[in-house]
Protein backbone atom coordinates (compact mmCIF):
# COMPACT_ATOMS: atom_id res chain seq x y z
CA UNK A 1 0.00 0.00 0.00
CA UNK A 2 1.17 3.55 -0.72
CA UNK A 3 0.94 6.34 1.84
CA UNK A 4 1.71 10.06 1.62
CA UNK A 5 2.67 12.84 4.02
CA UNK A 6 4.73 16.05 3.95
CA UNK A 7 6.47 18.51 6.24
CA UNK A 8 7.11 16.32 9.28
CA UNK A 9 9.91 18.67 10.41
CA UNK A 10 11.04 16.18 13.06
CA UNK A 11 13.23 18.05 15.54
CA UNK A 12 12.11 21.53 14.45
CA UNK A 13 11.17 23.58 17.52
CA UNK A 14 9.84 26.64 15.68
CA UNK A 15 7.46 24.63 13.48
CA UNK A 16 5.33 23.93 16.55
CA UNK A 17 4.52 27.63 16.83
CA UNK A 18 4.51 28.26 13.06
CA UNK A 19 1.88 25.56 12.40
CA UNK A 20 0.18 25.88 15.77
CA UNK A 21 0.92 22.19 16.30
CA UNK A 22 -0.63 20.65 19.42
CA UNK A 23 2.65 19.59 21.01
CA UNK A 24 4.45 21.06 24.04
CA UNK A 25 7.94 20.39 22.62
CA UNK A 26 9.85 18.59 19.87
CA UNK A 27 10.49 15.48 21.93
CA UNK A 28 6.76 14.91 22.32
CA UNK A 29 6.03 15.87 18.69
CA UNK A 30 8.76 13.64 17.27
CA UNK A 31 7.70 10.62 19.32
CA UNK A 32 4.05 11.19 18.43
CA UNK A 33 4.90 11.29 14.72
CA UNK A 34 6.98 8.08 14.90
CA UNK A 35 4.35 6.24 16.95
CA UNK A 36 1.52 7.40 14.67
CA UNK A 37 3.54 6.39 11.61
CA UNK A 38 4.24 2.92 13.00
CA UNK A 39 0.61 2.41 14.03
CA UNK A 40 -0.36 2.65 10.33
CA UNK A 41 2.63 1.53 8.32
CA UNK A 42 3.68 -2.08 7.91
CA UNK A 43 7.03 -3.32 6.69
CA UNK A 44 5.73 -3.84 3.13
CA UNK A 45 4.08 -0.41 2.82
CA UNK A 46 5.60 2.47 0.84
CA UNK A 47 5.55 5.96 2.34
CA UNK A 48 6.25 8.99 0.20
CA UNK A 49 7.42 11.92 2.33
CA UNK A 50 6.93 15.03 0.24
CA UNK A 51 9.76 17.02 1.74
CA UNK A 52 11.06 18.50 4.97
CA UNK A 53 11.26 15.26 6.92
CA UNK A 54 13.91 16.12 9.50
CA UNK A 55 15.36 19.20 11.14
CA UNK A 56 17.77 17.50 13.53
CA UNK A 57 21.40 16.70 12.97
CA UNK A 58 22.25 13.62 10.99
CA UNK A 59 22.75 11.24 13.92
CA UNK A 60 19.40 12.19 15.45
CA UNK A 61 17.65 11.96 12.07
CA UNK A 62 19.10 8.49 11.46
CA UNK A 63 17.94 7.34 14.90
CA UNK A 64 14.36 8.38 14.05
CA UNK A 65 14.19 7.05 10.49
CA UNK A 66 15.52 3.64 11.61
CA UNK A 67 12.52 3.34 13.92
CA UNK A 68 9.96 4.14 11.19
CA UNK A 69 8.29 1.20 9.43
CA UNK A 70 8.02 0.59 5.71
CA UNK A 71 9.80 1.55 2.53
CA UNK A 72 10.55 5.26 2.82
CA UNK A 73 10.77 7.50 -0.26
CA UNK A 74 11.82 11.14 -0.01
CA UNK A 75 10.62 13.80 -2.39
CA UNK A 76 13.15 16.44 -1.41
CA UNK A 77 12.06 19.69 0.12
CA UNK A 78 13.92 22.88 0.88
CA UNK A 79 14.98 21.66 4.35
CA UNK A 80 16.06 18.11 3.50
CA UNK A 81 19.71 17.30 4.05
CA UNK A 82 20.48 13.82 2.81
CA UNK A 83 24.24 13.71 3.01
CA UNK A 84 26.16 11.07 4.88
CA UNK A 85 24.41 8.09 6.46
CA UNK A 86 20.83 9.43 6.29
CA UNK A 87 20.64 8.94 2.53
CA UNK A 88 21.02 5.17 2.93
CA UNK A 89 17.77 4.96 4.93
CA UNK A 90 15.65 6.27 2.05
CA UNK A 91 14.71 3.77 -0.63
CA UNK A 92 14.58 6.62 -3.13
CA UNK A 93 15.38 10.33 -3.08
CA UNK A 94 13.92 12.51 -5.84
CA UNK A 95 12.91 16.12 -6.38
CA UNK A 96 9.84 15.00 -8.33
CA UNK A 97 8.15 11.65 -8.85
CA UNK A 98 5.21 10.07 -10.60
CA UNK A 99 3.48 6.99 -9.20
CA UNK A 100 0.47 4.99 -10.26
CA UNK A 101 -1.85 4.47 -7.32
CA UNK A 102 -5.42 3.17 -7.42
CA UNK A 103 -5.51 3.68 -11.21
CA UNK A 104 -4.49 7.33 -10.80
CA UNK A 105 -1.36 9.04 -11.98
CA UNK A 106 -0.08 10.83 -8.87
CA UNK A 107 2.42 13.66 -9.29
CA UNK A 108 4.62 14.16 -6.20
CA UNK A 109 6.57 17.31 -5.46
CA UNK A 110 7.34 19.25 -2.30
CA UNK A 111 6.22 22.43 -4.04
CA UNK A 112 2.68 23.03 -5.35
CA UNK A 113 2.43 23.09 -9.13
CA UNK A 114 -0.98 24.25 -10.39
CA UNK A 115 -0.03 23.23 -13.94
CA UNK A 116 1.23 19.65 -14.04
CA UNK A 117 1.45 16.57 -16.24
CA UNK A 118 -1.85 15.00 -17.34
CA UNK A 119 -4.01 17.28 -15.19
CA UNK A 120 -6.66 17.30 -17.96
CA UNK A 121 -6.70 13.49 -17.85
CA UNK A 122 -7.32 12.91 -14.14
CA UNK A 123 -3.81 13.13 -12.67
CA UNK A 124 -3.58 14.19 -9.03
CA UNK A 125 -0.85 16.48 -7.69
CA UNK A 126 0.22 16.00 -4.05
CA UNK A 127 2.46 18.59 -2.41
CA UNK A 128 3.56 20.19 0.86
CA UNK A 129 5.77 23.21 1.60
CA UNK A 130 3.03 25.78 2.23
CA UNK A 131 1.89 24.21 5.53
CA UNK A 132 -1.38 25.85 6.69
CA UNK A 133 -0.18 29.37 5.97
CA UNK A 134 -1.30 32.34 3.89
CA UNK A 135 0.48 30.71 0.98
CA UNK A 136 -1.73 27.63 1.42
CA UNK A 137 -4.81 29.87 1.26
CA UNK A 138 -3.46 31.48 -1.91
CA UNK A 139 -2.94 28.08 -3.55
CA UNK A 140 -6.53 27.08 -2.66
CA UNK A 141 -7.86 30.30 -4.28
CA UNK A 142 -5.71 29.68 -7.36
CA UNK A 143 -6.96 26.10 -7.58
CA UNK A 144 -10.57 27.30 -7.35
CA UNK A 145 -10.00 29.90 -10.07
CA UNK A 146 -8.56 27.24 -12.37
CA UNK A 147 -11.60 25.01 -11.84
CA UNK A 148 -13.88 28.01 -12.54
CA UNK A 149 -12.06 28.49 -15.86
CA UNK A 150 -12.55 24.84 -16.82
CA UNK A 151 -9.01 23.74 -15.95
CA UNK A 152 -9.06 20.73 -13.63
CA UNK A 153 -6.66 21.23 -10.77
CA UNK A 154 -6.57 18.14 -8.57
CA UNK A 155 -3.92 19.43 -6.18
CA UNK A 156 -3.91 18.43 -2.51
CA UNK A 157 -1.72 19.65 0.33
CA UNK A 158 -0.59 16.59 2.32
CA UNK A 159 1.25 18.52 5.03
CA UNK A 160 1.16 16.52 8.25
CA UNK A 161 -0.55 19.42 10.07
CA UNK A 162 -3.57 19.40 7.76
CA UNK A 163 -6.67 18.13 9.63
CA UNK A 164 -7.25 15.21 7.23
CA UNK A 165 -3.62 14.08 7.64
CA UNK A 166 -3.31 14.67 11.41
CA UNK A 167 0.39 13.64 11.57
CA UNK A 168 -0.29 10.17 10.12
CA UNK A 169 0.63 8.99 6.60
CA UNK A 170 -2.56 8.57 4.55
CA UNK A 171 -3.59 6.51 1.54
CA UNK A 172 -4.64 8.19 -1.67
CA UNK A 173 -8.21 7.03 -1.09
CA UNK A 174 -8.28 8.70 2.35
CA UNK A 175 -6.80 11.89 0.92
CA UNK A 176 -9.33 11.99 -1.93
CA UNK A 177 -12.31 11.35 0.37
CA UNK A 178 -11.24 14.26 2.57
CA UNK A 179 -10.72 16.54 -0.45
CA UNK A 180 -13.48 16.05 -3.03
CA UNK A 181 -13.02 17.81 -6.35
CA UNK A 182 -15.69 19.86 -8.15
CA UNK A 183 -17.85 17.89 -10.53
Amino acid sequence: MNYYIADLHIGHKNVIRFDNRPFPDTTYMDEYIVQSWNSRIGEDDHVYVLGDAFWKNEAASVSYIKRMNGHKHLIRGNHDRVHGQLRFHWESIEHYAEVNDEDHLVILCHYPMPIYKNQHYGAIMLYGHVHNSREAEYIERWKSELWDQGVPCRMINVGCMMPYINYVPRTLDEILKANPFPV
